[in-house]
């Protein structure tokens, strides 16, 4: 993405939003995070285009990870419809969008799932689709048709394995997980995805296991295809490693272990103003599965909706509009501008 000075401009510091405000009190002395954009000159944080339509279609997910950052789980009923599915069909009609992330919870557990992916391809052969998955849920007998149907469609896994090992996945995803994760990386792998040469791509998600930075994502996918392919014979495209977000199930258990300022402060000394121009929010919409619209998955989880002008829901779309919009901030922005940066593409610089 390259620099628009029009999209990082000055404004007065009473720019900085009371929601942001509010989360910053409750997370401790910790500063708005438009005043520390303002100290290096790009206080006001807009949107440079929209080349991706990131998708939430249902917080329902048979797992109940640690750091989930959605607070998925089995018990949640939130579920996008089929009429929903089709005003974002025709939004991507509509507009030149070129990327369409389909997310969860696990976003195989929606019902119209398979009907969803198929209309947008029908409809838009070029357009690139991304699915991520936390791999388990292909195991269960009423999905596993899936990786072969989404193969056939052209489809991308983004596929979560917050580490290479055992005892680190258990730990955050529940026992039985990594063995389960394994088996699903063999089958996908057996099908041409993330094999070399091919097409299909099969793209990894670390996380920390804990309140601390990713390492670099370069040295870690390294480290990754090593273990992967001399213990279980399993090849991939490529590595995402993701910053633990302070927010929903994440931001818990940080403060039940009394750990949330210290993690506040890392995040804090840890600002990388390089990482700014790359944040997702700048080039991708959120939808929510009630359509819904936010500047990123995580003001979604956090019911920060975007900025008026821009339109809130996917019923009133308008590219423009959201194209330019002023993105809603919070505390938890330092999560994805610290050290070398994050998204959900992964690390920035």
């Amino acid at each position: 993405m390259t620099s628009d000075p029009s999209c990082l401009h000055k404004v007065p510091s009473s720019g900085a939003l009371s929601s942001e405000r509010a989360s910053v009190d409750n997370g401790g002395s910790v500063p708005p995070f438009t005043s520390t954009l303002e100290s290096r000159g790009i206080a006001s944080l807009c949107a440079s285009g929209i080349d991706i339509l990131q998708v939430n279609i249902g917080y329902l997910c048979n797992l109940k990870c640690t750091h989930c950052h959605v607070n998925a789980g089995p018990d949640r009923t939130e579920i996008m419809t089929r009429k929903t599915m089709q005003s974002c069909i025709d939004v991507l009609k509509a507009n030149r969008i070129g990327t369409l992330d389909i997310t969860g919870g696990a976003a195989e557990m929606n019902p119209d799932f398979r009907w969803f992916v198929d209309q947008v391809r029908s409809a838009l052969p070029e357009i690139k689709i991304l699915v991520r998955s936390n791999l388990t849920i292909l195991l269960s007998p009423a999905y596993k048709d899936i990786p072969l149907f989404l193969r056939e469609r052209g489809v991308n896994f983004i596929a979560s394995l917050p580490c290479h090992t055992q005892s680190a996945v258990d730990a955050q995803r529940g026992v039985g997980v990594f063995a389960r994760s394994i088996e699903a990386l063999k089958m996908l792998n057996g099908i041409g995805y993330g094999t070399e040469g091919s097409r299909h791509e099969l793209s990894l998600v670390y996380n920390p296991p804990g309140p601390v930075l990713p390492e670099c994502q370069h040295t870690l996918e390294q480290e990754y295809r090593k273990q992967l392919l001399e213990k279980f014979g399993i090849t991939f495209t490529r590595l995402f490693t993701i910053t633990n977000m302070p927010i929903s199930r994440f931001r818990d258990q940080l403060e039940e272990s009394g750990r949330l300022c210290e993690y506040m402060e890392l995040l804090v000394s840890s600002f990388n103003p390089a990482a700014v121009e790359g944040l997702m929010c700048r080039d991708t919409v959120s939808v929510r599965w009630d359509g819904k619209l936010y500047d990123c998955d995580f003001n979604q989880m956090l019911d920060l909706p975007v900025l008026p002008p821009a339109p809130r829901h996917i019923d009133e779309f308008d590219q423009e509009k959201l194209a330019n919009r002023r993105v809603t901030t919070g505390m938890h922005c330092y999560g994805c501008t610290a050290g070398a940066g994050s998204s959900c593409q992964g690390s920035l610089v």
